[in-house]
């Protein structure tokens, strides 16, 4: 693997982004997970690309991942007492099959946690599929930590994780 660039994407990309969702959409119901089974929210993608929170990562010029960081705390998960503002939040992450083995999420994770840092924000944090035990593994092991799990009818997701944006001792207290 080469070096990997990561970039806000253009409004011209919304494709890109949109193809990458569906591949991962097609590979996890391949698995029999549930995740992501519906098209990709337009809506939302095309308004993170407006506002430059919808990155793209590429090697050797082609796109291989997206990724949004923000700081939008999704107020049915995460409470005042976790102060909000504290974080900068990962959403619709995921990475072209064909580069899944190449750490290319870790990448993706490990950028993101220096863009908090370099914000002045404490942690990164992202809500993940409720039941997706093995995604739950894969971001434990990219070192964040489960903090809770809200369980609300209407919602798939709700497995909160966070980890510290840059290294300190003090941030899992």
């Amino acid at each position: 693997m080469t070096d990997l660039l990561i970039r806000p994407g253009r409004l011209d990309e919304l494709g890109t982004v949109e193809g990458l969702l569906r591949e991962a959409s097609m590979w996890l119901a391949s698995r029999g997970i549930d995740q992501w089974q519906y098209p990709p929210h337009r809506d939302r993608i095309m308004a993170a690309l407006e506002r430059g929170v919808c990155f793209l990562a590429f090697e050797d010029g082609e796109p291989i991942a997206t990724i949004q960081v923000d700081d939008f705390a999704d107020s049915e998960f995460w409470t005042l007492e976790d102060d909000a503002g504290a974080a900068l939040y990962v959403h619709r992450m995921t990475v072209s099959r064909h580069a899944a083995s190449r750490d290319v999420g870790a990448k993706l994770l490990d950028w993101a946690a220096g863009r908090a840092a370099a914000q002045g924000k404490r942690w990164l944090r992202l809500d993940a599929w409720k039941d997706n035990e093995g995604l739950h593994r894969y971001y434990e092991g990219a070192g964040f930590t489960l903090i809770r799990i809200v369980d609300l009818p209407h919602r798939r997701s709700g497995a909160l994780f966070q980890r510290p944006s840059e290294s300190d001792p003090e941030a899992n207290e």
